[in-house]
């Protein structure tokens, strides 16, 4: 049986950007993440067998407190922590997507997404 956890819709107001003016100002960005687990047993019902969500959260909200450059980097660190620190799982995707980037002219979002 797959067995999926995830966080959707997760939204923090950080400092990521390629230019120094987006570092200063800040942006809203909003993260789903998704992993899957090796296997789930609910005969005793007992959290260490599964992912508690609240980790896949912390997790991501400690990567988005560290201001980086690219988008890409800030992904990659939430999914290799998630493969780091989370050994019940055996695939992981997150998605990133930084609202109403500057980029002279009207655009919802960008988005980047990794998966393993």
């Amino acid at each position: 049986m797959k067995t999926k956890v995830a966080i959707r819709g997760a939204e923090f107001y950080a400092y990521h950007g390629f230019y120094e003016e987006e570092r200063k100002a800040g942006n809203t960005f909003i993260i789903d993440a998704e992993v899957t687990l090796k296997t789930f047993d609910s005969s005793d019902d007992n959290i260490l067998d599964t992912v508690n969500y609240e980790q896949l959260y912390t997790i991501a909200k400690e990567e988005m407190s560290k201001t980086q450059k690219l988008l890409e980097t800030v992904v990659f660190n939430i999914i290799h922590r998630f493969k780091a620190e989370l050994p019940g799982i055996v695939s992981a995707t997150v998605r990133m997507e930084k609202i109403a980037p500057q980029l002279g002219g009207k655009v919802a979002k960008s988005v980047v997404e990794m998966a393993y």
